[in-house]
């Protein structure tokens, strides 16, 4: 049977093959952070370094660029169109960066993060230091070709794998705003919240009824556990593919409520990916937009759902069946607990209202570091200046609850904090525009009736993958492309209304 696109129909068959490929890649991916035993680690590198350069072959094959540029002369509608623009966008980006290069930096990233599970409990920082040049050596190098590539500066165009469109510009206006009123704020709300009376949960917690904690929460916020799984790694992360979403949390047992908000976290997250659109699967347009997006997924869930009173009161009651009736678990108190501010080390750990500062830290110190502007050697000085300046807290000499707490830098994600503050201020602005389209809104969630918000998600976000730009999409999902005001206005109504 002839087809009137032939050209645009093979190079969907081409990636069709990078889909499955990449399903098998983060597999291996989801393996290595919480099954693999530790003496797995030196084979998983070379077998998963092997693999991003099958990948990087495929996506630079010489054919491509005619073939992206035939495509372009053929009848295509407009969702093909999209498809063949971030197919472009994918190879342009490949085509940047040698295949040595893809191969050095997936082993060097392999063995730092593996290294750094270890080295960041013990405070090794000369350690972790030396496993972590090489992966900062091959990302300068990335982003030098990338911006060669693109015209874009180093940073931007690091930053633009997971926030494509985003300038530094743009986010150094938006940040400034932030640190213009975040001071104030936190001073604010916790001035407010010293009058309040909050009771601590007494632990232990066993870890058995955390978990069955966490995954009956997230049946409530209708995660497919049919496509899906709920397993443990050193740092909470949610990937696999949409067929197959692979989530992970981490367990305390003198604290629940960190396995269980990292949990919902995820679960939005998660959601997303099994919710792209079925019909074009294995297609760059069924892709998730961007990390921003992505971010606003999780935060939509973690803080606008999760920490909302309405959502808690349901919390509530499966909490005290999990761990026993206390006084802690309270609706009132329990919501308490949820939205307490209080200046800490840990970024994942942060309330809703000073995490964007544990971001622009991270942002301020790797924009300078990408652009060779300051060394790794300096990262520590610096981290404790901003952390005292931004947050009051003091980190010297604490390695492990300062430079050494994420795995991002080890795994070479430069250029992704930002997408979390970013995440905030659009999951802010879907509920602003969900809250015009629904006034009755709130007082569904506290009837227990979610669905409302994941039919709102669904149709605006989920189901429009990568169809649109983020402007375009959030404009016509909200009205409006990016507005921080609605997270400045979410923060005020919520922390001190």
């Amino acid at each position: 049977m002839s087809t009137a696109t032939p050209t645009y129909d093979g190079l969907a068959g081409t990636w069709t093959r990078l889909h499955h490929f990449g399903h098998l890649q983060s597999i291996a991916g989801w393996d290595q952070a919480a099954n693999m035993p530790p003496k797995g680690n030196e084979a998983r590198a070379a077998a998963m370094a092997e693999m991003a350069a099958l990948l990087h072959r495929m996506r630079t094959e010489p054919a491509l660029q005619g073939h992206l540029e035939r495509a372009e002369q053929e009848p295509l509608d407009d969702f093909q169109r999209a498809n063949l623009r971030e197919m472009r966008r994918q190879w342009l980006a490949s085509n940047a960066l040698p295949e040595a290069l893809v191969q050095r930096q997936q082993l060097a990233t392999s063995r730092c993060e593996h290294a750094w599970r270890t080295q960041r409990p013990a405070h090794d920082w000369a350690g972790f230091v030396e496993n972590f040049r090489p992966v900062l050596a091959a990302g300068r190098e990335e982003a030098a070709l990338l911006a060669a590539h693109t015209g874009l500066s180093k940073y931007e165009a690091l930053m633009d794998r997971y926030e494509p469109g985003m300038r530094c510009a743009q986010l150094d206006r938006v940040f400034g705003e932030v640190r213009q009123w975040l001071p104030g704020l936190i001073r604010q709300v916790r001035a407010k919240q010293e009058h309040e009376a909050v009771i601590a949960p007494v632990g232990p917690f066993p870890l058995a009824a955390q978990r069955a904690l966490c995954e009956q929460v997230m049946k409530l916020l209708g995660f497919d556990f049919e496509a899906g799984r709920l397993d443990v790694s050193t740092h909470p992360f949610c990937g696999g593919v949409p067929e197959d979403v692979r989530m992970t949390t981490r367990f305390r047992e003198d604290d629940f409520l960190g396995s269980l908000m990292g949990t919902i976290h995820e679960t939005g997250h998660g959601r997303y990916e099994q919710n792209l659109p079925r019909g074009w699967l294995g297609q760059p347009v069924a892709d998730a937009r961007s990390m921003a997006l992505h971010e606003s997924q999780s935060l939509s869930f973690e803080m606008q759902l999760g920490s909302h009173p309405g959502f808690v009161s349901q919390l509530a009651p499966l909490v005290a069946q999990a761990f026993g009736a206390q006084p802690a678990f309270a609706p009132q108190n329990l919501h308490r607990l949820l939205t307490r501010v209080k200046p800490g080390f840990i970024r994942v750990d942060a309330d809703e209202v000073t995490y964007p500062a544990h971001i622009i830290l991270r942002y301020e110190i790797e924009r300078p570091l990408i652009e060779g502007e300051i060394e790794i050697d300096d990262v520590p000085a610096l981290w404790d200046a901003k952390m005292m300046e931004l947050l009051g807290v003091d980190t010297r000499g604490n390695f492990k609850d300062g430079p050494m707490q994420d795995v991002h830098w080890p795994e070479a994600l430069f250029g992704y904090f930002p997408c979390y503050s970013l995440g905030a201020m659009y999951a802010a602005q879907w509920f602003a525009a969900m809250r015009r389209a629904l006034p009755d809104l709130d007082a569904r969630i506290g009837r227990g009736d979610l669905r409302p918000v994941f039919d709102w998600l669904r149709d605006n976000i989920w189901s429009q993958a990568s169809r649109w730009t983020t402007d375009e999409l959030a404009l016509r999902a909200s009205g409006e492309t990016l507005n921080p005001a609605h997270f400045k206005a979410h923060l005020e109504a919520r922390y001190l209304g």
